[in-house]
Protein backbone atom coordinates (compact mmCIF):
# COMPACT_ATOMS: atom_id res chain seq x y z
CA UNK A 1 0.00 0.00 0.00
CA UNK A 2 1.38 3.48 -0.54
CA UNK A 3 2.44 5.47 2.22
CA UNK A 4 -0.55 8.19 1.31
CA UNK A 5 -3.10 5.09 1.60
CA UNK A 6 -1.92 4.37 5.09
CA UNK A 7 -2.20 8.04 6.30
CA UNK A 8 -5.37 8.57 4.55
CA UNK A 9 -7.71 5.04 5.76
CA UNK A 10 -6.46 5.90 9.31
CA UNK A 11 -9.06 8.36 8.99
CA UNK A 12 -11.63 7.41 6.21
CA UNK A 13 -12.06 3.88 7.28
CA UNK A 14 -15.16 4.39 7.64
CA UNK A 15 -16.12 6.06 3.94
CA UNK A 16 -18.87 4.89 2.18
CA UNK A 17 -18.33 2.55 -1.37
CA UNK A 18 -18.96 4.02 -4.85
CA UNK A 19 -22.38 3.01 -5.81
CA UNK A 20 -23.71 3.80 -9.47
CA UNK A 21 -27.25 5.52 -9.45
CA UNK A 22 -29.99 4.52 -11.51
CA UNK A 23 -30.35 7.01 -13.75
CA UNK A 24 -28.23 9.81 -15.53
CA UNK A 25 -28.56 13.42 -14.32
CA UNK A 26 -28.90 16.41 -15.97
CA UNK A 27 -26.79 19.50 -15.11
CA UNK A 28 -26.12 23.35 -15.40
CA UNK A 29 -24.12 24.43 -17.14
CA UNK A 30 -22.83 26.69 -14.27
CA UNK A 31 -23.43 23.99 -11.80
CA UNK A 32 -22.14 21.05 -13.25
CA UNK A 33 -20.44 18.82 -10.65
CA UNK A 34 -23.75 18.51 -8.61
CA UNK A 35 -25.58 15.97 -10.28
CA UNK A 36 -23.11 13.04 -9.44
CA UNK A 37 -24.90 11.44 -5.73
CA UNK A 38 -23.14 10.55 -3.05
CA UNK A 39 -23.52 6.78 -1.89
CA UNK A 40 -26.00 5.82 0.67
CA UNK A 41 -24.66 2.48 2.11
CA UNK A 42 -21.22 0.70 2.87
CA UNK A 43 -20.32 -2.36 0.98
CA UNK A 44 -17.34 -4.45 2.75
CA UNK A 45 -18.47 -7.97 1.20
CA UNK A 46 -15.75 -10.37 1.37
CA UNK A 47 -13.97 -11.38 -1.74
CA UNK A 48 -14.99 -14.78 -3.09
CA UNK A 49 -12.81 -16.91 -5.16
CA UNK A 50 -12.62 -16.29 -8.75
CA UNK A 51 -14.56 -19.12 -10.35
CA UNK A 52 -13.22 -17.89 -13.94
CA UNK A 53 -10.29 -18.90 -15.49
CA UNK A 54 -7.98 -15.82 -15.62
CA UNK A 55 -5.34 -16.95 -17.84
CA UNK A 56 -8.15 -17.13 -20.96
CA UNK A 57 -9.31 -13.64 -20.18
CA UNK A 58 -8.52 -10.44 -21.92
CA UNK A 59 -6.63 -12.00 -24.83
CA UNK A 60 -9.18 -11.38 -27.46
CA UNK A 61 -8.83 -8.53 -30.13
CA UNK A 62 -9.84 -5.74 -28.92
CA UNK A 63 -12.76 -4.15 -30.57
CA UNK A 64 -14.69 -0.43 -29.99
CA UNK A 65 -16.18 0.09 -26.95
CA UNK A 66 -19.01 2.10 -28.92
CA UNK A 67 -22.82 1.65 -28.28
CA UNK A 68 -24.46 0.92 -31.64
CA UNK A 69 -27.40 3.05 -32.53
CA UNK A 70 -30.56 2.34 -31.97
CA UNK A 71 -29.36 0.65 -28.32
CA UNK A 72 -31.44 1.42 -25.31
CA UNK A 73 -28.25 1.54 -23.41
CA UNK A 74 -27.10 5.02 -25.56
CA UNK A 75 -28.03 8.12 -24.24
CA UNK A 76 -29.10 11.01 -26.44
CA UNK A 77 -28.99 14.36 -26.25
CA UNK A 78 -32.68 15.65 -26.54
CA UNK A 79 -33.60 17.14 -29.67
CA UNK A 80 -36.58 19.43 -28.70
CA UNK A 81 -38.62 21.29 -31.78
CA UNK A 82 -40.49 24.57 -31.80
CA UNK A 83 -41.06 27.21 -28.74
CA UNK A 84 -39.15 24.53 -26.45
CA UNK A 85 -35.98 24.03 -28.56
CA UNK A 86 -35.89 28.38 -29.15
CA UNK A 87 -36.56 28.88 -25.53
CA UNK A 88 -33.43 26.19 -24.60
CA UNK A 89 -31.20 27.91 -27.17
CA UNK A 90 -31.78 31.45 -25.71
CA UNK A 91 -30.80 29.39 -22.34
CA UNK A 92 -27.73 28.12 -24.17
CA UNK A 93 -28.73 24.74 -23.70
CA UNK A 94 -27.32 24.07 -27.09
CA UNK A 95 -24.07 26.04 -26.75
CA UNK A 96 -21.07 23.62 -27.01
CA UNK A 97 -20.17 23.63 -22.95
CA UNK A 98 -23.59 22.72 -22.20
CA UNK A 99 -23.29 19.66 -24.59
CA UNK A 100 -19.67 18.91 -23.25
CA UNK A 101 -20.99 19.35 -19.43
CA UNK A 102 -23.76 16.36 -20.15
CA UNK A 103 -21.54 14.36 -22.63
CA UNK A 104 -18.91 14.69 -19.28
CA UNK A 105 -21.72 13.22 -16.86
CA UNK A 106 -22.67 10.43 -18.99
CA UNK A 107 -19.15 9.45 -18.97
CA UNK A 108 -18.55 9.96 -15.35
CA UNK A 109 -21.95 7.46 -14.88
CA UNK A 110 -20.05 5.01 -17.28
CA UNK A 111 -16.95 4.64 -15.33
CA UNK A 112 -18.87 4.30 -12.07
CA UNK A 113 -20.75 1.83 -13.63
CA UNK A 114 -18.06 -0.65 -14.72
CA UNK A 115 -16.57 0.30 -10.77
CA UNK A 116 -19.45 -0.77 -9.21
CA UNK A 117 -20.27 -3.97 -10.88
CA UNK A 118 -19.93 -6.77 -7.93
CA UNK A 119 -17.85 -8.55 -11.19
CA UNK A 120 -14.94 -6.43 -11.22
CA UNK A 121 -14.32 -7.42 -7.29
CA UNK A 122 -15.42 -11.58 -8.20
CA UNK A 123 -12.79 -11.72 -11.33
CA UNK A 124 -9.72 -10.11 -9.68
CA UNK A 125 -10.47 -10.83 -6.29
CA UNK A 126 -11.02 -8.02 -4.21
CA UNK A 127 -12.74 -6.82 -1.14
CA UNK A 128 -14.65 -4.15 -2.13
CA UNK A 129 -13.56 -1.33 0.53
CA UNK A 130 -13.25 2.81 -0.33
CA UNK A 131 -9.51 1.69 -1.02
CA UNK A 132 -10.29 -0.73 -4.00
CA UNK A 133 -13.54 1.29 -4.90
CA UNK A 134 -11.28 4.32 -5.19
CA UNK A 135 -8.62 2.92 -6.80
CA UNK A 136 -10.44 1.50 -9.68
CA UNK A 137 -12.54 4.66 -9.77
CA UNK A 138 -9.20 6.28 -10.57
CA UNK A 139 -7.90 3.70 -12.70
CA UNK A 140 -10.92 3.97 -14.99
CA UNK A 141 -10.98 8.09 -14.85
CA UNK A 142 -7.29 7.91 -16.39
CA UNK A 143 -8.14 5.29 -19.04
CA UNK A 144 -10.94 7.70 -20.23
CA UNK A 145 -9.11 10.74 -19.39
CA UNK A 146 -5.68 9.35 -21.47
CA UNK A 147 -8.47 8.62 -24.95
CA UNK A 148 -10.16 11.72 -24.39
CA UNK A 149 -6.66 13.88 -24.65
CA UNK A 150 -6.10 11.87 -27.55
CA UNK A 151 -8.49 14.40 -29.53
CA UNK A 152 -6.16 17.63 -28.95
CA UNK A 153 -7.51 20.43 -26.76
CA UNK A 154 -11.22 19.58 -27.23
CA UNK A 155 -10.80 16.49 -25.70
CA UNK A 156 -8.42 17.69 -23.09
CA UNK A 157 -11.03 20.43 -22.05
CA UNK A 158 -13.83 17.72 -22.20
CA UNK A 159 -12.05 15.76 -19.38
CA UNK A 160 -11.32 18.28 -17.11
CA UNK A 161 -15.06 18.92 -16.81
CA UNK A 162 -15.37 14.93 -16.43
CA UNK A 163 -12.48 15.55 -13.59
CA UNK A 164 -14.43 17.96 -11.84
CA UNK A 165 -17.67 15.78 -11.77
CA UNK A 166 -15.69 13.15 -10.39
CA UNK A 167 -13.59 15.72 -7.73
CA UNK A 168 -17.28 16.83 -6.54
CA UNK A 169 -18.60 13.37 -6.44
CA UNK A 170 -15.70 12.26 -4.00
CA UNK A 171 -16.17 15.26 -1.80
CA UNK A 172 -19.82 14.33 -1.44
CA UNK A 173 -19.13 10.70 -0.12
CA UNK A 174 -16.63 11.70 2.32
CA UNK A 175 -18.84 14.65 3.57
CA UNK A 176 -21.69 11.82 3.54
CA UNK A 177 -19.67 9.48 5.79
CA UNK A 178 -19.01 12.28 8.10
CA UNK A 179 -15.80 13.55 7.65
CA UNK A 180 -16.50 17.11 7.38
CA UNK A 181 -13.92 18.80 10.17
CA UNK A 182 -10.65 17.60 8.09
CA UNK A 183 -12.77 17.34 4.73
CA UNK A 184 -10.49 20.02 2.81
CA UNK A 185 -7.13 17.77 4.10
CA UNK A 186 -8.41 14.24 2.91
CA UNK A 187 -9.45 15.86 -0.13
CA UNK A 188 -6.05 17.41 -0.89
CA UNK A 189 -4.98 13.81 -0.09
CA UNK A 190 -7.13 11.91 -2.13
CA UNK A 191 -6.06 14.38 -5.12
CA UNK A 192 -2.26 13.42 -4.44
CA UNK A 193 -3.41 9.89 -4.66
CA UNK A 194 -5.42 10.57 -8.21
CA UNK A 195 -2.32 12.31 -9.86
CA UNK A 196 0.25 9.94 -8.40
CA UNK A 197 -1.57 6.64 -10.19
CA UNK A 198 -2.28 8.94 -13.08
CA UNK A 199 1.57 9.66 -13.70
CA UNK A 200 2.45 6.39 -12.97
CA UNK A 201 -0.12 4.47 -15.12
CA UNK A 202 1.54 6.73 -17.83
CA UNK A 203 4.70 6.07 -17.44
CA UNK A 204 4.32 2.54 -17.55
CA UNK A 205 2.42 2.74 -20.95
CA UNK A 206 5.50 4.52 -22.24
CA UNK A 207 7.32 2.78 -25.52
CA UNK A 208 10.37 2.07 -23.29
CA UNK A 209 8.60 0.60 -19.94
CA UNK A 210 8.67 -3.52 -19.74
CA UNK A 211 5.09 -5.45 -19.57
CA UNK A 212 6.48 -6.12 -16.24
CA UNK A 213 5.85 -2.09 -15.23
CA UNK A 214 2.27 -1.84 -15.69
CA UNK A 215 2.00 -5.08 -13.46
CA UNK A 216 3.75 -3.74 -10.76
CA UNK A 217 1.80 -0.05 -10.85
CA UNK A 218 -1.33 -2.26 -10.88
CA UNK A 219 -0.34 -4.02 -7.92
CA UNK A 220 1.07 -0.95 -5.81
CA UNK A 221 -2.37 0.98 -6.86
CA UNK A 222 -4.79 -1.63 -6.40
CA UNK A 223 -4.02 -5.09 -4.61
CA UNK A 224 -0.79 -4.13 -2.18
CA UNK A 225 -1.04 -3.85 1.51
CA UNK A 226 1.30 -3.95 2.87
CA UNK A 227 3.80 -1.73 1.21
CA UNK A 228 5.66 -4.13 -1.24
CA UNK A 229 6.24 -3.15 -5.25
CA UNK A 230 5.95 -6.18 -6.71
CA UNK A 231 2.86 -9.10 -6.39
CA UNK A 232 3.66 -12.14 -4.59
CA UNK A 233 3.45 -15.41 -6.52
CA UNK A 234 -0.47 -16.38 -5.12
CA UNK A 235 -1.14 -12.58 -6.57
CA UNK A 236 0.61 -12.50 -9.79
CA UNK A 237 -1.84 -14.21 -12.06
CA UNK A 238 -4.55 -12.48 -11.03
CA UNK A 239 -2.88 -9.11 -11.24
CA UNK A 240 -1.48 -10.11 -14.66
CA UNK A 241 -4.57 -10.37 -15.68
CA UNK A 242 -5.83 -6.86 -14.71
CA UNK A 243 -2.85 -6.08 -16.88
CA UNK A 244 -4.11 -7.42 -19.98
CA UNK A 245 -7.57 -6.21 -19.15
CA UNK A 246 -6.27 -2.45 -18.72
CA UNK A 247 -4.36 -3.21 -22.08
CA UNK A 248 -7.20 -4.56 -23.72
CA UNK A 249 -9.02 -1.67 -22.72
CA UNK A 250 -6.01 1.04 -23.87
CA UNK A 251 -7.07 -0.69 -27.07
CA UNK A 252 -10.39 -0.95 -27.28
CA UNK A 253 -10.84 2.81 -26.49
CA UNK A 254 -8.50 4.03 -28.97
CA UNK A 255 -10.76 1.91 -31.64
CA UNK A 256 -13.83 3.75 -30.24
CA UNK A 257 -14.77 7.20 -32.47
CA UNK A 258 -14.64 10.26 -31.26
CA UNK A 259 -18.70 10.86 -31.18
CA UNK A 260 -19.23 7.69 -29.04
CA UNK A 261 -16.12 9.26 -26.46
CA UNK A 262 -17.68 12.81 -26.41
CA UNK A 263 -21.13 11.96 -25.42
CA UNK A 264 -20.58 8.70 -23.26
CA UNK A 265 -22.05 6.43 -25.42
CA UNK A 266 -19.35 3.18 -24.67
CA UNK A 267 -19.25 1.19 -22.21
CA UNK A 268 -16.58 -0.58 -20.78
CA UNK A 269 -15.90 -4.42 -21.61
CA UNK A 270 -18.19 -6.64 -18.78
CA UNK A 271 -16.05 -8.92 -16.91
CA UNK A 272 -19.52 -11.49 -16.55
CA UNK A 273 -17.50 -14.44 -18.33
CA UNK A 274 -20.83 -15.74 -18.66
CA UNK A 275 -22.83 -12.89 -19.76
CA UNK A 276 -23.03 -11.53 -23.25
CA UNK A 277 -22.01 -8.56 -24.36
CA UNK A 278 -25.16 -5.78 -23.54
CA UNK A 279 -23.75 -3.24 -26.43
CA UNK A 280 -25.25 -5.86 -28.54
CA UNK A 281 -28.71 -6.09 -27.63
Amino acid sequence: MPPRWSRALTHLSKLQSFHSSKHFGMIHRQSYAAVAPAADSIDKSLPTKSSVNLDKMFRSKPCSLAIPRGSPLRVEDPNYEGLKRVILKMMLFYSKQSKSIRGANVIYRRVLTQVDKPAIYEVFNLEKTFQTSFSLLVLHMWLCLRRLKAEGKEGVELGQYVYEIYNHDVELRVSKAGVNLLLTKWMKELEKIFYGNIVAYDAALLPEATREELTEVIWRNIFSDDGTSKPDAAALRTVQAMERYVRREVSCLSLTDKEAMFSGNFMFTPLESSSPDPRKR
